[in-house]
């Protein structure tokens, strides 16, 4: 990457995070390109360099936002690559080799996380869980051979069980240890 590019790749992550700043804030409706460009100390001009609107800038926001979470698993996430391959224990993601890294990120992005919670829509929660349902869930559930009728449902409640432990985790400021949490999401998933 040579300095132009290095210099155009930061700037477009000073607004990435500038934006998340800013949906921590308020609705996305009312966030404006100003409020973008004060918060990332740039220019009008600048943003519409790199983005026609702040949907745009959304759009490649979510982007920066999965690569840090992956980015956060060290590795561990390869597994997602080979589902239809590797071990049976390998799927089963309820331990603290997935957990710790997941549980950390969120502790370190509380108020991202909270915005994501309060704002789903703008987060496309949908259309994730869509597609991690139809690349990851749906295999490992295959592999498991659990009933296809059944599969959304046991990832409903595998997803929101756990969604309501992390908000609870997070309406306490994450003042519990990563490794209690770990604890009591292990404790509440059947592990066969």
């Amino acid at each position: 990457m040579n300095k132009s590019e290095s210099k155009y790749f930061n700037t477009a992550v000073r607004m990435d995070k500038a934006l998340l700043e800013l949906l921590q804030q308020k609705d996305f409706a009312y966030i404006t390109v100003r409020e973008i460009c004060d918060a990332a100390g740039v220019n009008r001009s600048t943003f519409y360099l790199h983005y026609e609107t702040v949907s745009d800038l959304l759009e490649e926001s979510l982007s920066y936002i999965q690569k840090q979470f992956f980015t956060s698993f060290q590795g561990e996430h390869h597994i997602i690559s080979n589902i239809k391959e590797c071990s049976k224990d390998e799927l089963m993601w309820i331990k603290p080799g997935y957990l710790g890294p997941y549980l950390k990120f969120i502790r370190d992005n509380r108020k991202l996380y909270c915005a994501v919670v309060d704002h789903p829509a703008i987060f496309q929660l949908d259309k994730t869980f869509s597609q991690m349902f139809h690349n990851i869930f749906e295999p490992i559930l295959e592999r498991f051979s659990v009933p296809v009728e059944e599969r959304h449902y046991r990832i409903i409640f595998y997803l929101e069980g756990i969604s309501g432990i992390i908000k609870e985790w997070i309406k306490n400021k994450c003042e519990d240890p990563i490794e209690k949490m770990i604890t009591v999401i292990c404790n509440c998933i059947p592990q066969n």
